[in-house]
């Protein structure tokens, strides 16, 4: 069983590229969400959370108090590594179990945004890419989230990996322009995966 990993900066619409994907039959595994859940649920990470933190990384109604969070660690670029090294290991360990669950398929998907290339410290047998014009992805961005002002958007747009460098690390990359049509590329990446 393979796994295929996909990425793409915020807006590329890398996440309709997975349900495409799910569609097709294949498990998706969507790092950044699993994150989240295992941060809210998984006793161990939280009390690593807290001992790197302090109490209030948790509500009083023990709810990850992801504002606050954010603030501290946005200013900090040690702390947020801190806090990457606590978090990105715990998922490391789920998505390896999740996929145990899925050996009998041909191959899975492992959607994140942040990603290293193939074989780089990871279980991921490819890397796809989706890419998109910077200024649709900010329309895209501004349509799906109308509270985010212009600024917010740019902030998340420059913390995050650029395309050239997304570029580098991509076995295949899945062009979603508005122009040219995504689901012709993403069924001959499906073809091409089911025959690995």
């Amino acid at each position: 069983m393979k796994q295929i990993g996909v990425t793409g900066g915020i807006g590329s619409g890398k996440s309709i590229v997975c349900q495409v994907f799910r569609a097709l039959g294949v498990p998706v595994y969507v790092a950044d969400d699993r994150a989240k859940w295992l941060i809210d649920h998984d006793p161990v990470l939280k009390a690593d959370i807290v001992r790197l933190l302090g109490a209030e990384a948790y509500t009083t109604e023990e709810k990850y108090n992801r504002p606050w969070v954010a603030n501290q660690v946005f200013q900090n670029p040690d702390l947020l590594q801190a806090l990457n090294g606590l978090v990105h290991p715990r998922v490391m360990t789920d998505t390896l179990a999740w996929a145990d669950q899925h050996r009998s398929c041909p191959y899975v998907i492992k959607e994140a945004a942040l990603m290293k290339a193939a074989g780089d410290h990871n279980t991921l047998d490819k890397v796809v890419v989706v890419q998109a014009p910077i200024q649709l992805r900010i329309e895209r961005i501004r349509q799906r989230d109308p509270h985010r002002s212009n600024v917010e958007i740019q902030a998340i747009i420059d913390r995050q990996m650029s395309d050239a460098e997304r570029a580098k690390i991509a076995d295949y990359v899945l062009i979603n322009d508005d122009a040219s049509l995504l689901l012709p590329q993403i069924v001959a990446l499906h073809s091409l995966f089911s025959a690995l």
